[in-house]
């Protein structure tokens, strides 16, 4: 069985003679452990068709008006707010663009961390936990680190910490969305690089 199978996925934003198609009749499986890239141009619809797993684009403005998505063995376009809440994290995790929006600029990051883990693994939720979540995505440092806001760390820090929170819930399925926009050519290269990695390590698609 896929660990993800999208079934001719359609999606609009409004409704009636105004409804603009943004994603059109997208279909496709990744399985265990897999890596799969979506390529396109801006605008094409990629970032929707990613957010759109774990129904993160809001209803409204956008509708689901077709398709099916079967998260690991559920469809995710039937589930109540409740499920949907245990499987964002828990079975889905994302990275996004701007790691600098995603990050609360006046709360220190060892708490956000602790925010992942709290909602979805209670029991890991302390230092020693967190510590361990910055050494595997190779934060030097990371019994100082804990205590820094996001404004002390670079891009491609700040980035790595979005991916411990990420990692934080042990997904089975890590979505990034284009996680080296807003980084320079050569932390780009690291990023991609730890990724991978971690999918190894870690057994995730």
């Amino acid at each position: 069985m896929n660990l993800l199978e999208i079934k001719n996925l359609q999606l609009d934003f409004g409704t009636g003679a105004d409804a603009l198609r943004a994603v059109d009749g997208v279909s496709l499986n990744i399985g265990a452990g897999e890596t799969v890239c979506l390529v396109g141009e801006s605008g094409c619809g990629k970032s929707i068709t990613a957010q759109s797993i774990a129904r993160l684009v809001p209803v409204p403005p956008a509708n689901y008006v077709g398709g099916e998505i079967f998260l690991n063995g559920r469809d995710t376009l039937k589930m109540s707010p409740r499920e949907l809440c245990d499987i964002r994290g828990g079975v889905v995790s994302y990275v996004f663009q701007e790691p600098g929006a995603s990050l609360n600029p006046v709360i220190r990051i060892g708490k956000q961390i602790k925010e992942s883990l709290t909602l979805h693994q209670p029991e890991k939720a302390n230092d020693a936990e967190v510590i361990r979540l910055l050494k595997l995505v190779g934060i030097p440092a990371p019994e100082s680190r804990i205590k820094n806001y996001p404004f002390e760390m670079s891009g491609g820090m700040q980035q790595r910490v979005m991916i411990a929170m990420a990692l934080a819930s042990e997904p089975k399925l890590l979505v990034a969305d284009e996680p080296t926009t807003a980084l320079d050519v050569t932390i780009q290269a690291q990023i991609l690089d730890l990724l991978s990695e971690l999918k190894q390590r870690l057994g995730m698609a």
